[in-house]
């Protein structure tokens, strides 16, 4: 992804936030067959305080990726969305597309049996808490035989990336009225495009943006 200072993400607090919140990402691996892409759910190692991420692929997606072998990419993508020129004042506009992305890459450590049924444990446990009845994995009518058996089909994987490049594309470049409006078409207007997600980014953004100059 190439980088634009002007959209640039270096806060780590920022960064695993947006990890945090969309855990569902793409793997891209360079192999000798060509390039090779997934799809799977990751979750911040709950024992670092960086950018370290843990997950699990089935197999034989892990010999596929030459996975623990060679560099993985790892893609986080946050809210997105077209952003259309009728939402500008008037004049010569064309449309564009505002987003918030994270790219992880590094070569990751292979976890042991033991160490992936704790992150699949844990991936169940993050996604079911919010269900009313939650299925947790050891909890009936899940033995621990199905369990070792389903953690057998599927390679864990630990992450620590040796390089990172996030970017938030959000209108920065706009004047606070207009990224005002865009939040607003966002937020509750009544094209397609609406999605309070990116309007909360952008929110969030722009805030920053307004604080850092009030500050100076």
């Amino acid at each position: 992804m190439r980088q634009n200072p002007s959209f640039a993400m270096t806060d780590v607090a920022e960064l695993r936030r947006v990890i945090a919140d969309h855990p569902w990402v793409t793997l891209v691996s360079d192999t000798a067959d060509g390039l090779v892409a997934s799809h799977y759910a990751v979750l911040l190692d709950e024992d670092r305080d960086d950018l370290t991420i843990v997950g699990h692929v089935g197999k034989p997606d892990d010999l596929i990726h030459g996975l623990g072998e060679r560099e993985l990419l790892v893609v986080v993508q946050g809210p997105h969305g077209y952003i259309s020129p009728g939402w500008y004042p008037p004049g010569p506009e064309v449309p564009t597309w505002n987003f918030v992305s994270v790219h992880l890459a590094g070569v990751p450590e292979i976890l042991t049996p033991e160490e992936n049924l704790v992150v699949l444990d844990r991936l169940v446990a993050h996604f079911e808490r919010s269900m009313p009845g939650p299925r947790l994995l050891w909890e009936p009518p899940n033995d621990p035989e199905y369990v070792r058996r389903l953690e057998r089909g599927t390679v864990g994987f630990r992450l620590t990336p040796t390089r990172v490049v996030a970017k938030r594309k959000l209108s920065q470049n706009r004047p606070d009225e207009v990224v005002d409006t865009i939040v607003q078409e966002l937020e509750a207007g009544a094209s397609p495009y609406a999605d309070p997600r990116l309007a909360g980014e952008m929110r969030r953004a722009h805030d920053a943006l307004r604080e850092a100059r009030s500050a100076r």
